[in-house]
């Protein structure tokens, strides 16, 4: 397991709630303050998130080796990869096309609301929290160093930031063009989630029998 590939992951972080809100925010009156405070607090959760349970499986791993022999630990953290994907499979159909009830209140969204939101939907939601174990014990399980987090955390982040990044080359002209990618988004993305879960699976099991 390579650092290249976890980055694909960053597809299942940012699909649903998450790009959604980015591109609503990005259409708000405070757009670009609003967007920019929504990428650092999601920022902020992904380093945290990530940081803690790299720390968490590593010490697993290391425990592993001791008891279990060289490569112990690898193979266990394989099996909890390998479970925790098979489980995001209906968690991710289940959310499909699904926009909560406080998305209505992104129109009137303030820095502050929106950092916050950005925290939280990384923080606390189940299919991202998910992710981000799978991520940091693939790749403490493979003894990747903690730094090769940031790629993942950095193309996440570039993701959410892309209507932003819309906003600034475009103007007012992707103001035309972000409610349409909404709508795609909303109706497609778990599409390309679910692909994507079912490549790093096939990914895991091939690590597991070789």
């Amino acid at each position: 397991m390579n650092l290249p590939s976890v980055l694909p992951l960053a597809l299942v972080m940012i699909a649903g709630p998450q790009i959604i809100s980015a591109i609503f925010l990005a259409s708000t009156r405070n757009a670009r303050r609003n967007s920019l405070a929504f990428v650092l607090g999601a920022g902020l959760a992904l380093l945290l998130a990530l940081s803690v349970w790299y720390i968490v499986f590593r010490t697993v791993r290391h425990t592993a080796d001791a008891t279990g022999g060289g490569g112990g630990g690898h193979r266990l953290l394989d099996w909890v990869v390998l479970v925790v994907l098979v489980a995001l499979i209906p968690m991710v159909y289940a959310r499909r096309g699904r926009q909560p009830k406080w998305m209505k209140r992104l129109e009137e969204a303030n820095p502050r609301f929106a950092f916050g939101l950005g925290f939280l939907l990384l923080a606390a939601m189940p299919t991202d929290e998910a992710t981000m174990l799978t991520v940091a014990a693939s790749l403490a399980g493979h003894h990747r160093p903690w730094w090769h987090l940031l790629p993942f955390a950095g193309l996440t982040l570039l993701l959410l930031a892309l209507p932003l990044l819309s906003l600034l080359a475009l103007g007012q002209r992707a103001l035309a063009v972000l409610p349409k990618i909404r709508n795609w988004a909303d109706s497609h993305a778990w599409v390309v989630s679910e692909l994507v879960i079912l490549i790093f699976i096939a990914t895991t099991v091939h690590d597991l029998l070789s």
